[in-house]
């Protein structure tokens, strides 16, 4: 019996709202693992927005592959894990409005998006769904 996700399901359980994992390398030093808010639309990337300068943005600016992992904690357990390149562009207003809302309702989000934690530059960071790892245990 196979626990895997089928590409549907993958796609949709991505597109989900969870609080995904991003895993970045670094040289001479375990991957940075943090938790980060992200956006997929089936057939489509993954992306993030992050602070150009911040641990995050400093380490993806050096990195040739990122990871991100969304889970569900509820039974039964799901996971999927994209890896894949990427590519970083400044983001916009609008992105970060778009994501905020998304996490965290109309309201508090575009409080949010009016008033960025440590109002640095932004950065989009859209990751290539190249490799997919999923687990589903609802399939036992």
């Amino acid at each position: 019996m196979s626990l895997k996700m089928s590409i549907d399901e993958r796609e949709a359980f991505l597109a989900g709202l969870h609080v995904g994992v991003i895993s970045i390398p670094r040289e001479g030093r375990a991957p940075l693992t943090a938790p980060i808010w992200y956006d997929y639309k089936p057939g489509g990337e993954a992306w993030v927005i992050t602070d150009a300068n911040s641990l995050k943005g400093k380490a993806i600016q050096k990195a040739p592959q990122i990871s991100l992992c969304a889970q569900s904690e509820d039974m039964p357990y799901k996971y999927v894990t994209i890896e894949g390149s990427f590519t970083t562009r400044p983001s916009t207003q609008e992105e970060l409005l778009s994501m905020a809302i998304r996490y965290l309702g109309e309201e508090q989000g575009k409080a949010y998006a009016d008033n960025p934690e440590g109002g640095g530059e932004s950065i989009l960071v859209s990751i290539s769904t190249e490799r997919w790892l999923t687990v589903d245990y609802g399939k036992m």
